[in-house]
């Protein structure tokens, strides 16, 4: 006897867009309903600010830019498949809230996502508009797939990242070298000369080791000053020989993150900017980080013959984000932008409440 297996659980995600007023929010929601979504709800922003009952009952608002605006969470069900069979057609579905939320002045706000089962048990009810029980959106059939990638060429020759013993100690020593004790020490750098470090429990990976670095320095990617104070440090790293050169490499590519983050929170934060009317601006520090990355660049590229292609694509890469056009004019030291005041930009409010 064949035993049939069992079908893949249904996957929900509940998308939550904003809308500039309740007219634009209950025309949006009715056109997700008419998409096949199962549950779909219009509450002002920030609801639960003026619900007695709320933990945010009378606290500040985390995205004032929003006060007046309204929000749409609406559940969609899919069903038959593996999530990870659906993700090229999910991409699609993104992409097609955004432009829902587009089409009514506004912008898409995020999304979760779970089991359909636990994703409607657990979604707030409060401003509901639409209900469709057991509905489910519909599928193509066949589902995309993502495309074919191109043949691969001759792989980049990257030298191993090192034990992470050895690391560690090539990377507090350079600490060491460069303030001499952790009174003078910039924030991101202090942990490394800290005692209870040095005593600590060893690291398993030398991965594991370089990704609480690069966290200490850019919590979640995010520039502070704290990163403005530590570009120097991450770029004696980057020239001390006693770092692997694969760890060396992992280096370069944090510092390119770093000099990317304002252009990257510029794309992913378009619609809102467009939204409401902003004209964007990196903050000082994402400015500031950038800058002090191309200020030493010159030192890393007179490295250049000597390193493996894979670093050499990272320094080219750093070089194009910082604004230089030629390697020579960089190794000349030309400056790199001037000083100024920025405007304010919009506001990322990526950790407001969406319920």
């Amino acid at each position: 006897m064949q035993l049939m297996s069992a079908a893949p659980p249904a996957w929900g995600i509940q998308y939550t867009l904003s809308l500039p007023s309740e007219g634009a929010a209950l025309a949006a929601a009715a056109e997700l309903s008419g998409m096949g979504h199962r549950l779909t709800a219009v509450r002002v922003h920030d609801h639960f600010r003026f619900v007695p009952s709320s933990f945010w009952y009378g606290r500040p608002s985390m995205d004032p830019e929003l006060e007046g605006w309204w929000q749409v969470f609406s559940l969609a069900v899919y069903s038959g498949y593996e999530r990870m069979a659906l993700e090229p057609f999910l991409r699609s579905e993104r992409t097609r809230m955004a432009c829902v939320a587009r089409a009514h002045g506004g912008f898409q706000q995020g999304y979760s996502e779970g089991h359909a089962a636990t994703a409607e048990r657990v979604f707030q009810r409060d401003g509901l508009v639409h209900e469709q029980a057991g509905a489910d959106v519909a599928l193509p059939s066949p589902l995309p797939k993502d495309p074919v990638r191109p043949r691969a060429g001759p792989p980049w020759k990257c030298s191993e990242v090192g034990e992470p013993s050895v690391v560690v100690q090539a990377v507090v020593a350079v600490a060491e070298r460069m303030y001499g004790s952790a009174e003078v020490v910039p924030d991101a750098v202090g942990w490394l000369l800290d005692e209870e470090f040095a005593f600590g429990e060893p690291y398993g990976s030398t991965g594991e080791f370089l990704g609480d670095l690069v966290d200490a320095v850019a919590h979640q990617g995010t520039c502070t000053d704290t990163t403005v104070e530590a570009v120097p440090f991450l770029m004696e790293l980057v020239c001390d020989d006693k770092v692997a050169p694969g760890s060396r490499l992992v280096l370069l590519g944090d510092l390119l993150r770093l000099a990317a983050s304002g252009a990257a929170a510029e794309v992913s934060l378009a619609d809102r900017i467009t939204a409401l009317g902003c004209v964007w601006e990196e903050s000082a520090a994402e400015y500031l980080t950038r800058r002090a990355i191309g200020s030493e660049l010159p030192r890393l590229l007179s490295r250049w013959g000597d390193e493996s292609d894979a670093a050499r694509f990272a320094l080219a890469a750093l070089a194009a984000l910082c604004g230089t056009r030629e390697a020579r004019s960089l190794r000349a030291g030309r400056s790199l932008g001037s000083s100024r005041q920025l405007p304010r930009r919009c506001r990322d409010a990526r950790g407001s409440p969406t319920q």
